[in-house]
């Protein structure tokens, strides 16, 4: 199933040049999104993977971490946590500044958002050089709770992302398409 799946994504994910600015060769998801039996089996796919672990809770980073994030969340019977921009919360909240490979930027969560202890899945659309799901990881640490590994559709591997997640990850970080 996996390679299929890959290859299947492989087919549909859209190259978008230039993308938010000059010089960025952008993974457009959103062909995806048409395609109901697609969404299903990537969540059947990532849901599968994690079912006999200990996930308490998945955490998707904004925005589109949000669409799988909660699909796999509500197939494993957890709650879903969603990590958002700055400002864009209205509760009290913690918030984590990091780099990525186009600018600055920061990520918050709100502070009654896991239990103590909590194994915390992490999902988003890309990983590209493991800031932004970094950072996402230290504010999930700062609220508590622990990391149980990462998974994204896609990872631009050339960008040596998953060599920033490895600290503090009880799980693995997975990816189903690689360039």
């Amino acid at each position: 199933m996996e390679n299929n799946l890959e290859n299947r994504l492989r087919d549909i994910i859209r190259d978008v040049p230039d993308f938010p600015k000059k010089g960025i060769l952008f993974k457009d998801i959103t062909p995806i999104l048409s395609n109901a039996g697609v969404m299903h089996d990537i969540t059947n796919f990532l849901s599968v993977m994690y079912r006999n672990q200990s996930i308490d809770v998945v955490a998707g980073i904004e925005s589109r971490g949000f669409i799988f994030g909660s699909l796999v969340a509500q197939s494993l019977g957890v709650p879903f946590v969603p990590i958002r921009k700055a400002g864009k919360l209205p509760y009290d909240t913690i918030k984590k500044s990091y780099s990525l490979e186009y600018g600055e930027a920061a990520l918050e969560i709100h502070t009654d958002a896991f239990k103590a202890g909590d194994n915390v899945l992490i999902h988003d659309d890309l990983l590209a050089t493991g800031g932004t799901a970094g950072a996402a990881a230290a504010l999930i640490k700062e609220a508590g709770a622990k990391v149980a590994g990462y998974n994204f559709l896609i990872e631009l591997a050339f960008l040596k992302g998953r060599d920033n997640l490895a600290d503090g990850a009880n799980g693995s970080v997975y990816s189903i398409v690689k360039y």
